[in-house]
């Protein structure tokens, strides 16, 4: 049976044609990617519009959410756990508290501190969203067995590994 191709496989026999003297087999991979990456951003996208999210609305409130009850977290670990900035966390903290998904709590070891806390509204805002994040995620990867799942997070791990802090 002959193997199907991709809009990747035109790309790369594009570059080669054109470029004979570059290797091109990194684009086997990486170009692969990045195109998934684009398509599971649309349908993460497509989950928490669902629910009235935005992608940085949803990075907040699932940050409380996995920090487990009282599903409250410092705004200095917020800012760690989703990579933004201290003034562009207290932005959406500030908006997130106006729609009523967090509230502000003072911090009980720090009379200067506040923790923001996931309201109930938050919690159930963040858990459809993630149920339908789930459902998205499994609908894409619904023709990989269970063992191919495994080998290809395994890879992707190995890959991901040194590019993070800490990695090796």
């Amino acid at each position: 049976m002959k193997q199907q191709r991709d809009d990747v496989d035109e790309i790369i026999a594009a570059w080669r044609r054109e470029r004979p003297d570059l290797d091109a087999a990194p684009l086997e991979v990486l170009s692969r990617v990045s195109r998934l990456a684009r398509r599971l951003e649309l349908a993460r996208g497509s989950a928490f519009s669902e629910q009235g999210l935005e992608g940085w609305a949803f990075d907040v409130l699932s940050a409380l959410r996995r920090a487990g009850d009282p599903y409250e977290l410092s705004p200095g670990r917020l800012v760690q756990q989703t990579l933004v900035t201290s003034g562009t966390m207290t932005n959406r903290v500030d908006r997130l508290e106006r729609h009523g998904l967090v509230e502000r709590r003072p911090d009980p070891d720090d009379r200067r501190g506040v923790h923001v806390r996931l309201t109930p509204a938050g919690r159930e805002v963040v858990d459809r969203a993630m149920a339908g994040l789930i459902a998205q995620e499994r609908s894409m990867l619904a023709d990989l067995s269970a063992a191919e799942q495994q080998t290809l997070a395994g890879l992707l791990r190995r890959l991901l590994l040194p590019l993070e802090p800490g990695g090796h």
